[in-house]
């Protein structure tokens, strides 16, 4: 079993900052990436930012440079720094793991529960 809380979310004003976070526990063996993706009504859940294992990492196009993802391996946590927040990115966030409980066991994709982010003018 892998749990993954993510904490952070809220309500901001467009322009302001939030920060989330995301830490896994649990039988966890090896993790290959976190990241962050999100969703809006009636639409598909979409990658906004991903870190590997080895510290490389992926944006969506309309994040970049304004959101940064990083990584405490230590502590399974990983966190997502949104600045010059937009009405756009109003959506759930959910927290991601990409990884395997066991040496035996494949690949798998893990989530958090969802936490609401929304941007208000």
């Amino acid at each position: 079993q892998v749990q993954l809380v993510e904490s952070g979310g809220g309500l901001v004003q467009a322009g302001g900052s939030l920060r989330l976070s995301c830490a896994a526990s649990g039988s966890i063996f090896r993790i290959d990436a976190m990241g962050w993706y999100r969703q809006t009504p009636g639409k598909q859940r979409e990658l906004v930012a991903d870190i590997t294992n080895g510290g490389s990492t992926n944006y969506k196009d309309s994040v970049k440079g304004r959101f940064t993802i990083s990584r405490d391996n230590a502590k399974n946590t990983v966190y997502l720094q949104m600045n010059s927040l937009k009405l756009e990115d109003t959506a759930v966030y959910y927290c991601n793991l990409k990884g395997r409980t066991s040496i035996l066991r494949a690949t798998m994709n893990y989530w958090g529960q969802g936490t609401q982010v929304s941007v208000s003018s």
